[in-house]
C-alpha cells in the first residue's frame, strides 16, 4: 500500500507539471417533455454560479460554448413544468458534454405555484422506492468500482451479504427477484460469472462510463413491469458524440479497457467499449485475501439513428465472456469450499424503435435477444467428489410495445404488451451428495429442452384529480404456456404535495414472478406449480429541509405466497439455496407450493446532492425476514441482517480533486450452526437440525475511502484516483466451514484491506 500511494503521489506530481492552462468546452443537450419526449422550445437552461446558459430552440436542443473546465450544476426551467436540476455536469478541454433533460408537466389551477430547485426527481408513475444516479455518482462512489450494483448495494433497501458478491437483496427478496432493462431491453444479468436462475455475480459487466443515468426502484413499481417480485433496474446509455470523434483508455488494478464514439453520418452517433481484466496476474502483489482470480471481458455498444425528428432507431449490446479454474490447491490455500473450471458466455441487446406520433402519444417498441452457454466443472474441496457438471443453454426473444398517451392535462395512460419465447438446453449431471444436514441425494442427469411462451399486457392510469394529489391505477396480465397459467395483478398509488417541502405516499400491488427455467426443468412435474407472487404495501413521506437536502423515511410490509418447497428438505427454503450452496440449484424431488415468507421494515435517509463543493448520503434500516418451509415453522431467511447503517459523503474543493468515503454497519446474517460434537465424531461438518438459522454470524461493518485527482491539458483530460477498500482491515466472517484436515470449524472472511487505483485518459 505504502509503494502504491508513492508511485501515484510522483505520477501526480509528473503530470501536474505536464498540464497546461486548460482549453473550454461545451455543454449541449436537448429538453424534452417526461412522459411524451416532445421538444421543449423556450426552456431556460442556466449554468449555476455562472452567467453562463442557453434557451432551448424549436427542437428542444441547447448549446453553451466556452464553458471553462470544471465541475458545474446545471438547471431546466420552464414554465408549465418542475424545474430540473443537474449536477455533476463535468465539463472537459475541447470536449461535449452532453447533458439530456426530462422534464415533469406541472398542472397547478390555484394561485400557489411550487417552485424549488429539482434537484430531486418526481416521477408520477413512480412515486415511492425510487433511486436515480447519474454517472458520475456511480463513477466516484467508494467502495464500487465503478460497478453499478455495488453502489446500489449502498441503499437502504438492501441487504449485506458478502464483499464477493453483486446479489441484490431487495426488502426480504432473493437474488433471483430483480429486473434488469438496457434502454428499454430486458436483460437477464448484468454481472460476470452470473448465477444460473438468479440476478447475482461477483463482478458487474455494465462499463459506466456509458452509463447516462440508472433508475433503480426497490418496490412498489408499475404494471409496465412483470415477472419480478423485488425490484427493477433501469439503465439508460448515453449516446455517442454526433460531431467529433472522441476516445478514452482506461487503466485500473483490474483491467484495461477503452471506449470509442463519434458521428454516424448527419443523424446519428455510435459509442463503443471494450475491456479485459489482468486481475489473474496482480493477485499476487496483494495481499487481498485470495489468490484465486477470474479472467473476464466485455464489449457494448450503443447506436443512434434518427429517421425523423419523430422517429428514432437504437441499436444496444452487451457481451462478456468469463472463465475461471482454480486447482484444488488453489482452493485448499484460499479456504474455497468448491473448485473446478468454468467458462460463460453472455449475449444480450436489440433494437429500439421510439415513435413520437403526436404531442399527446409516444411508443416504444423493443426487439430484444439473450443468451447465456455455461461450460461447469464443480468439485467438492474436502474430498475431491464431483458435485455439479453444467452444459447448458438458457436465453429468449422478446418483442415489447409499450406507450404513454395524455389524454388531457389531468389524466394520461400508459398502456402496453409484450411476447416472450424463452429457450433452454440442458445437459447437466448432479453428483452423489450428502449435506450437512446428513439429507442423501442420487446421483443424477438432466438432459432437457425447454420452450415456452410468456404474454403479458398491462395498463396505468395516471390521475391528478387535485392540486398535488396523483393517483396511479393500473393492472397486468401475464400467462405461461408452460404451466398454462394466467396471472392477473392491480397495482396502485397515490402521492399527495402538502406544501413545497413536504409529500407523503402510499402504494401497494401484486407481483407474481416464474421461477427459474434451471429449477422448472429438472422434473416434469413442476408443471404444476403455481407462480409465486408477493404483495407489496409501501408508506413514505419526504420532506425537503434545502432545495438540495432530502430526508425521507418508508415503512414497507411484503408478503409472499406459493413459494415452490421441496418436502424432502421441509426445514429449508428453496429459492435461497442458491446463496449457501455455491450459486447453485441442486437437484430437488417434485417441488409443492407451500412456501411462505414475509418482510416489513422501516427506512430513513438523509441525501444532500452535490450543489456546491459537499455530498452525502447517511441511511438507517430496521427489517426482518422469515421464511415458512414444508414443515410450516417460521425461521429466520439467511439474508436478515436485522440492521443496517450507511453514511457516505465527499468533498470537492475545486475542479481538480476530489474526496470521499463510506462507512457502513450490518447485523449479522442468520445462519445454521454445526453440531460440533457430531461433526467431530463423523469427521466432517454435521449441523445442528434444530437450530435451522439460528444463530447469527457477527455484526459487518468496514470503511471505503477513495480519492480523485484531474488533470486538464490543452485537448485532453487525466484521471488518477485511489481507493482503499476496508479501509481499517476488518475481519469479517464471510461463512464457517468444517476444516476436515483438522477436524474443526473455520472460518472464511470477507476481502481484507484492498488497494484500488486507476487511470482514465480522455482524448
Amino acid at each position: 500500500m505504502k509503494h502504491l500511494l508513492l508511485i501515484l503521489f510522483f505520477t501526480a506530481a509528473f503530470f501536474r507539471s505536464l498540464a497546461a492552462q486548460p482549453a473550454a468546452g461545451i455543454i449541449e443537450g436537448r429538453a424534452l417533455d417526461r412522459d411524451t419526449r416532445t421538444p421543449l422550445i423556450g426552456a431556460n437552461i442556466i449554468l449555476l454560479n455562472t452567467a453562463l446558459g442557453a434557451v432551448s430552440d424549436t427542437e428542444g436542443r441547447f448549446l453553451i460554448p466556452n464553458v471553462p473546465v470544471g465541475n458545474y450544476t446545471l438547471q431546466f426551467r420552464m414554465v408549465g413544468y418542475t424545474p430540473f436540476t443537474k449536477t455533476d455536469v463535468i465539463v472537459r478541454p475541447q470536449r461535449t458534454t452532453a447533458v439530456n433533460a426530462e422534464l415533469t408537466e406541472q398542472t397547478i389551477e390555484s394561485e400557489q405555484v411550487v417552485v424549488t430547485a429539482g434537484f430531486f426527481r418526481q416521477n408520477d408513475a413512480q412515486p415511492l422506492s425510487l433511486t436515480a444516479l447519474s454517472a458520475e455518482e456511480i463513477r466516484r462512489a467508494p467502495g464500487s468500482g465503478g460497478d453499478i450494483s455495488r453502489v446500489v448495494m449502498s441503499l437502504p433497501s438492501l441487504a449485506k451479504v458478502n464483499d464477493q458478491s453483486n446479489s441484490l437483496i431487495v426488502r426480504g427478496g432473493s437474488p433471483l427477484e430483480n429486473a434488469f432493462f438496457l434502454d428499454g431491453i430486458e436483460i437477464p444479468n448484468i454481472n460476470h460469472f452470473p448465477t444460473q436462475g438468479a440476478t447475482g455475480g461477483p463482478i458487474g459487466m455494465v462499463n459506466v462510463d456509458l452509463i447516462e443515468e440508472v433508475n433503480f426502484i426497490a418496490g412498489g413499481f408499475s404494471s409496465a413491469y412483470g415477472d419480478k417480485m423485488s425490484s427493477v433496474m433501469e439503465l439508460k446509455l448515453r449516446e455517442g458524440n454526433r460531431k467529433n470523434f472522441e476516445a478514452q483508455l482506461d487503466l485500473n488494478i483490474a483491467g484495461f479497457g477503452g471506449v470509442a464514439e463519434g458521428p454516424l453520418g448527419e443523424h446519428g452517433s455510435y459509442v463503443l467499449s471494450l475491456r479485459r481484466s489482468y486481475l489473474q496476474y496482480l493477485v499476487k502483489m496483494f495481499d487481498i485475501g485470495t489468490t484465486a482470480a477470474p479472467s473476464y471481458g466485455d464489449v457494448q455498444a450503443k447506436i443512434v439513428y434518427d429517421l425523423s425528428p419523430e422517429h428514432q432507431l437504437t441499436l444496444v449490446t452487451l457481451n462478456g465472456d468469463d472463465h475461471n479454474d482454480p486447482s484444488r490447491t488453489v482452493a485448499e490455500e484460499n479456504d474455497m469450499l468448491f473448485y473446478g473450471s468454468q467458462e460463460i458466455y453472455q449475449n444480450a441487446g436489440g433494437l429500439t424503435w421510439r415513435a413520437m406520433w403526436s404531442n399527446a402519444l409516444v411508443s416504444m417498441t423493443t426487439l430484444g435477444y439473450q443468451a447465456t452457454t455455461s461450460d461447469e466443472d464443480l468439485y467438492e474441496t474436502n474430498t475431491g467428489t464431483a458435485l455439479f457438471r453444467n452444459r447448458s443453454t438458457e436465453g429468449s426473444a422478446a418483442l415489447r410495445n409499450a406507450n404513454h398517451l395524455r389524454l388531457t392535462d389531468h389524466l394520461s395512460l400508459e398502456f402496453g404488451a409484450e411476447v416472450k419465447q424463452v429457450f433452454a438446453e440442458y445437459d447437466n449431471r448432479f453428483g452423489a451428495f450428502t449435506d450437512a444436514l446428513g439429507d442423501s441425494t442420487p446421483a443424477v442427469s438432466v438432459a432437457q429442452t425447454f420452450n415456452a411462451a410468456k404474454l403479458g399486457a398491462f395498463f396505468t392510469f395516471i390521475i391528478r384529480p387535485l392540486d398535488g394529489v396523483t393517483v396511479t391505477v393500473g393492472a397486468r396480465s401475464d400467462y405461461f404456456s408452460y404451466s398454462d397459467r394466467m396471472t392477473v395483478a392491480p397495482r396502485a398509488s397515490l402521492a399527495y404535495q402538502l406544501d413545497e417541502r413536504t409529500s407523503f405516499k402510499i402504494a401497494g400491488g401484486l407481483y407474481y414472478q416464474n421461477m427459474p427455467v434451471a429449477l422448472l426443468a429438472q422434473n416434469s412435474a413442476n408443471k404444476g406449480l403455481r407462480d409465486p407472487y408477493a404483495v407489496h404495501y409501501i408508506l413514505g413521506a419526504d420532506h425537503l429541509l434545502t432545495e438540495d437536502t432530502k430526508l425521507s423515511m418508508e415503512v414497507y410490509q411484503k408478503e409472499y405466497y406459493d413459494f415452490p418447497v421441496d418436502p424432502s428438505d421441509p426445514s429449508l427454503f428453496l429459492v435461497d439455496e442458491i446463496f449457501y450452496r455455491n450459486g447453485l440449484y441442486f437437484h430437488h424431488a417434485p417441488l409443492t407450493n407451500s412456501g411462505l415468507a414475509r418482510a416489513r421494515g422501516v427506512e430513513l435517509t438523509l441525501q444532500k446532492k452535490l450543489a456546491q463543493d459537499l455530498y452525502g448520503l447517511v441511511s438507517a434500516a430496521f427489517f426482518r425476514t422469515e421464511y415458512k418451509g414444508a414443515d410450516d415453522v417460521w425461521r429466520n431467511r439467511v439474508f436478515d441482517n436485522r440492521i443496517i447503517l450507511s453514511a457516505e459523503g465527499g468533498y470537492k474543493p475545486d475542479a481538480e480533486w476530489e474526496f470521499s468515503a463510506r462507512w457502513i454497519y450490518a447485523g449479522g446474517t442468520p445462519y445454521t450452526p454445526f453440531d460440533l460434537a457430531k461433526s467431530a465424531q463423523a469427521q466432517r461438518g454435521v449441523f445442528d437440525g434444530s437450530r435451522i438459522n439460528g444463530a447469527r454470524y457477527p455484526a459487518y461493518h468496514s470503511l471505503n475511502v477513495r480519492f480523485d485527482k484531474r488533470f486538464h491539458f490543452s485537448s485532453s483530460n487525466l484521471i488518477l484516483y485511489i481507493s482503499a477498500w476496508n479501509a481499517y482491515n476488518r475481519r469479517n466472517v464471510a461463512t464457517y466451514f468444517w476444516n476436515e484436515k483438522e477436524n474443526g470449524q473455520d472460518t472464511i472472511y470477507q476481502w481484507n484491506l484492498l488497494p484500488i487505483f486507476g487511470v482514465e485518459y480522455e482524448m
